[in-house]
């Protein structure tokens, strides 16, 4: 996928664009529906959110939470499939009358994080992950995702007769990764099937979002979060006394200046202005002593870029690099670059198509052109052979500090649940319905 950005197209422009696809009369609007379903049912919204955030599961963990969704869509009458990728739920709900078919995503699994935040629902529970005792804690919002979802299917599920079409519900596990030595996540759903007899023509989601405000909504066209690639390189010298290291070849120099070789990649080789690009390393181990060089150094780092041309021009430049300093130096260094998430792209036609539904349910000024995102998503699995629309839920209570995802601290604010609701049941019967 090309994913080049174009800063000239923004939402105004985007409204514009959309006026003579909404301009059609005569249609009902079902709006003042699901405003009201969705009022009425905001009590047990903030009660699945809370208690999904009380108890979270890790990926390829989340049993509790997966019995939860299943036995909700089953009382609305959905046909329910458990079991996809691991813990995966898919729910079908099929329109009164002949349509396309589209498809809503929440992630369910949360974080080997110790949860600091001050509720009444914290989490206290602990587990082991990757041979570690961890703390569990949905701090990146996909509680609050698998609300949302749960919410908009009792909405739509009230309005079946109304639907021209059919609704795919994913509750996807492993958003985050799976555990070492598994598969997971949205690539190996669409591996086992979920679209198989039924592909949609779109498939929407959204993520919470603590940089803006309780209330509002974001979204952009084109590159929405950047593609991801996991980065391992090894590093091998000779083992030798610290107090001789002419004897030896020091692996733990040669990866020092390897990582500082790798920042000159995205800062003066590759063309910044195309699309932004950077490479992280996060883990370096190597050795088991002061005074003793070790043979081997192992390191752990992040690839995102936004544009498929430069990602592999990024790759090949990674190797390049690493290897010659590790040669220049006499040792040598192994480049693995695995585990790709592509560019969430946002397709602008749709964002076009349904950008008067946003903003319908946001209100003026309430709709908001985010920056790009440097984090990384699996969605684009699910839109390999659709049109995504991906955005985020404001959930800061206004007026507090921002608390970013993954911390210990991060919160949501419950008043933005039913917004979330609101805009995952407009989307999907405005698209259905073709207003």
């Amino acid at each position: 996928m090309q994913c080049k950005q174009s800063p000239g197209i923004t939402l105004l422009f985007l409204i514009v664009l959309s006026t003579s696809a909404f301009g059609q009369k005569g249609k009902k609007d079902f709006q003042n529906e699901i405003n009201q379903k969705t009022a009425s049912i905001e009590p047990k919204v903030i009660s699945w959110y809370e208690d999904i955030h009380e108890n979270p599961e890790l990926s390829n963990r989340e049993f509790r939470t997966a019995m939860l969704v299943a036995k909700h869509l089953e009382r609305l009458d959905i046909e329910v499939t458990t079991g996809i990728a691991h813990t995966g739920v898919v729910g079908v709900l099929k329109g009164g009358l002949p349509g396309p078919v589209i498809a809503i995503r929440a992630d369910m699994d949360a974080l080997p994080v110790v949860e600091e935040a001050d509720l009444p629902f914290a989490s206290k529970v602990r587990t082991t992950y990757n041979d570690q005792e961890v703390g569990v804690m949905h701090a990146c919002g996909h509680d609050a995702h698998v609300a949302c979802l749960m919410g908009a299917a009792e909405v739509l599920a009230g309005m079946r007769k109304q639907l021209k079409g059919t609704i795919l519900f994913i509750f996807q596990p492993a958003e985050e990764g799976a555990p070492a030595g598994e598969e997971g996540g949205a690539e190996l759903m669409v591996q086992e099937g979920i679209f198989n007899n039924l592909q949609p023509e779109a498939v929407f989601a959204l993520h919470t979002d603590g940089r803006f405000d309780a209330g509002t909504l974001a979204v952009r066209p084109y590159g929405m979060c950047a593609g991801a690639d996991q980065l391992e390189i090894i590093v091998k010298g000779k083992q030798s006394h610290g107090a001789f290291p002419w004897l030896g070849n020091d692996p733990i120099v040669v990866a020092s200046q390897i990582v500082v070789g790798l920042q000159v990649i995205p800062s003066r080789q590759l063309d910044m202005t195309k699309a932004l690009s950077l490479v992280t390393i996060g883990s370096i181990h190597g050795g088991v002593r002061g005074n003793i060089i070790p043979n081997e150094v192992r390191m752990l780092g992040t690839i995102r870029t936004f544009d498929t041309d430069i990602r592999e021009d990024f790759h090949r430049r990674i190797r390049q690099t690493a290897q010659s300093i590790a040669e220049a130096s006499g040792a040598t260094a192994e480049v693995i670059i695995s585990g790709s998430n592509p560019v969430t792209f946002n397709d602008p036609e749709l964002l076009t198509k349904m950008t008067p539904t946003l903003l319908k349910v946001t209100g003026e000024g309430n709709l908001i052109t985010p920056s790009v995102e440097m984090g990384a998503e699996d969605f684009p699995f699910l839109t390999q052979n659709a049109k995504g629309l991906y955005f985020y839920l404001g959930v800061r209570t206004p007026g507090k500090e921002i608390e970013s995802q993954h911390s210990p601290t991060y919160y949501v604010d419950e008043s933005s649940l039913q917004l979330g609701v609101r805009a995952l049941s407009s989307l999907a019967i405005d698209y259905l319905n073709g207003r």
